[in-house]
């Protein structure tokens, strides 16, 4: 008999395939296996005039999600004005910010029709609401009844303003864009270049197949955060008191600033909720938000609007 076979055991099934499915440390302990791949997210988008619905994956924020949209479609990223979610339609409640719903389906909104329109600023407030797309345009969100704008036909709540008074405002934040509307001169006329989002031809009302999806996708307790920096992460839904609080910011902004950004009002709502008083919580705002330079008065509302969450 060969030496050194003499008493030797045979290996089980078990050890051969524990022995063959690790790799040996020098201390004779076992080495980590390969890491377990990430969670891997997809999601369905199509195009809100009409298209086949795609697939998209691997994005972390607004600017990549639309890079993948437009690999899928085959357009520029930059002819994406902003997307809505699971619905087709121009419905600034469903507006694509910073979560995303696990089931939820993205429908892209494209450049259509290019409008050139002459406005007579005749009072202080022109009656919008500017909100922005998070990579650089900026559109309207809301038409307040009676006002300047709403006399205005052609101008819609969804249009893209590109330019003011010939001066480009692509690429600047939609608070930088209400500011500049803001300091036009009263009892003057000024322009605006938009580009409204390009619309399907429909013979009929298009409400059902938007409510259609709403119904069948976007029921998911999980979301998609997307964030400027950093890697997005999988949150819960907010529970109704915070989606309370997160509201009255939003309405917050609007009353001060003219703009809306449900995203913003969250980042604003984690500053405030775990500071014990308004000067920590201002200290906060200015760490993550201070080129936006808000007022003593706003922030104390904010931390009001926060406090009230609080209580329930």
């Amino acid at each position: 008999m060969p030496l050194g076979l003499r008493g030797k055991k045979k290996k089980s099934k078990e050890t051969a395939q524990l022995v063959e499915g690790e790799q040996m440390g020098a201390g004779g302990g076992s080495l980590p296996g390969p890491p377990v791949p990430a969670r891997r997210l997809v999601f369905h988008t199509q195009l809100a005039h009409g298209s086949p619905t795609g697939r998209v994956e691997d994005f972390s924020s607004i600017q990549e999600l639309y890079a993948r949209i437009a690999g899928v479609y085959g357009i520029s990223p930059s002819e994406i004005l902003y997307c809505t979610l699971n619905t087709p339609k121009i419905d600034m409640d469903r507006l694509l910010g910073g979560q995303i719903g696990l089931q939820d389906l993205i429908f892209a909104h494209v450049k259509g029709i290019k409008k050139e329109v002459n406005v007579y600023k005749s009072e202080d407030s022109l009656g919008l609401t500017i909100t922005d797309n998070g990579v650089g345009y900026a559109f309207i969100k809301r038409i307040k009844d009676g006002g300047i704008i709403d006399s205005v036909k052609t101008i819609c709540v969804g249009d893209h303003i590109e330019s003011i008074n010939g001066e480009s405002v692509v690429g600047q934040r939609h608070y930088e864009v209400a500011k500049k509307l803001k300091e036009l001169k009263k009892e003057e006329l000024f322009t605006l270049k938009l580009i409204e989002p390009k619309k399907e031809f429909e013979i009929g009302p298009r409400s059902k197949a938007g409510k259609s999806s709403a119904e069948k996708i976007g029921t998911g307790r999980e979301t998609l955060r997307l964030r400027p920096k950093g890697h997005a992460t999988i949150e819960e839904v907010p529970s109704e008191t915070k989606a309370k609080a997160i509201e009255k910011i939003d309405d917050l902004l609007e009353l001060y600033m003219g703009i809306r950004d449900i995203d913003l009002a969250t980042t604003m709502f984690e500053a405030g909720k775990d500071k014990s008083n308004p000067d920590e919580f201002s200290m906060a705002l200015n760490e993550t938000l201070g080129e936006f330079a808000f007022p003593d008065e706003f922030v104390f509302d904010l931390w009001g609007a926060i406090g009230d969450a609080r209580r329930g």
